[in-house]
């Protein structure tokens, strides 16, 4: 496990890593990552009902429907490989593919009995002009976790740099994403998510330049095999979009018998 110590290590010294969820996909992760031997297939559902009217170089938000296919693949009991494809449908457009994303990520193994879960994920792609001024981005998200009988807590304190595209001098970016969740049965979780934006870690925007979303969601736990989760976001300053929903609906397959279960608030 030296080697794993060493990578979280040397990944986190070289921060020197926008925008690699945006509205189309919308989550809160948890720190567990997809077990070997098994496969996770999401489609994020996101529809921006009032958002901004683009410009002739950058398309609309408002009304854009995005879907975005995620597939993850676990590698061994502390590591998984995630692929994206983003698109678009939205009028005077039709449907449109968006970009691409690979995100390795690693965790502290299980078998460390660590009191909070931890991982680290990094998000790097493409994505069109059209969509993102910003065409390459790269993300560093860590994530840390807590299951505390019903209630559960995330805390992902991302960071963002540009690699191509007008905003490649202005450095990291800090955007942190929080979720707090209730268990009211076996089978509903209701809480609240929080995505935030607030600019260049050098010079934070004001609260007015911020993109700030608040998603009360549920998830409701059907089977360790699915993950559903709904929410209506509300962004309360001017450069976000007002109002979104999401639905993220996953599937996990197993290829042969994994030797442990899957987990709780799994990604």
């Amino acid at each position: 496990m030296k080697s794993l110590v060493a990578f979280l290590v040397l990944v986190a010294a070289g921060l020197g890593v926008s925008r690699a969820q945006g509205n189309y996909e919308i989550q809160v992760y948890g720190a567990d990552t997809v077990l070997k031997g098994n496969t996770m297939f999401e489609i994020h559902s996101n529809f921006t009902a009032s958002g901004h009217p683009g410009s002739p170089q950058l398309a609309a938000t408002n009304h854009a429907q995005h879907e975005t296919l995620e597939i993850t693949q676990g590698v061994n009991n502390w590591s998984e490989v995630g692929f994206y494809v983003f698109t678009t449908a939205q009028d005077g457009l039709g449907t449109q593919w968006v970009g691409d994303h690979i995100r390795p990520r690693v965790r502290i193994p299980p078998q460390w009995h660590w009191p909070v879960g931890l991982s680290l994920s990094q998000e790097i792609g493409y994505q069109r002009a059209l969509f993102s001024p910003d065409t390459w981005t790269w993300e560093i998200r860590p994530i840390i976790d807590k299951q505390m009988g019903r209630l559960y807590w995330s805390v992902n304190p991302a960071f963002e740099r540009t690699l191509h595209g007008p905003d490649v001098k202005l450095g990291l970016d800090f955007a942190p994403a929080v979720k707090v969740s209730w268990d009211f049965t076996k089978v509903f979780t209701g809480g609240l998510e929080y995505y935030a934006d607030y600019g260049s870690i050098r010079d934070i925007a004001s609260l007015h330049d911020q993109q700030q979303m608040i998603f009360p969601a549920v998830d409701l736990n059907v089977s360790p095999d699915w993950e559903i989760n709904f929410g209506v976001g509300v962004g309360p300053t001017s450069a976000t979009d007002r109002w979104i929903i999401k639905l993220i609906v996953g599937r996990r397959f197993s290829w042969g018998r994994p030797k442990e279960a899957p987990q709780p608030h799994q990604p």
